[in-house]
């Protein structure tokens, strides 16, 4: 179970994808899948959370990697870039680095 907590020396990316809602599952069912088989296998993951807007154009990545060097070196490994290529052949995206500031939970 991951727990979003300030306090830890993690890097958490939010990547915002602006997709065509016909393309939406296809974008989600990518990003489960590269999850799975690639990134979820290299140094330093520690998680992915894939949300799906309800008007259907946006598609966000909640990940977080252990340090900024383990997502850099994801951005180069050859077995990622290819699902990278093919998120950005269906969607936009915008991606945000990030430290968790608050968090309130119940």
């Amino acid at each position: 179970m991951v727990k979003i907590e300030t306090g830890r020396d993690i890097l958490t990316l939010i990547n915002v994808f602006t997709v065509a809602p016909e393309k939406r599952e296809a974008l989600v069912a990518l990003l489960i899948e590269a999850t799975e088989q690639t990134m979820r296998h290299l140094p330093g993951f520690i998680s992915a959370n894939i949300h799906k807007s309800y008007d259907g154009r946006r598609v966000v990545n909640y990940a977080q990697w252990r340090s900024r060097d383990d997502f850099d070196a994801m951005l180069k490994n050859p077995k990622a870039i290819p699902h990278m290529k093919r998120a950005a052949e269906l969607a936009q995206f915008d991606p945000i680095l990030c430290e968790v500031s608050y968090v309130d939970q119940a």
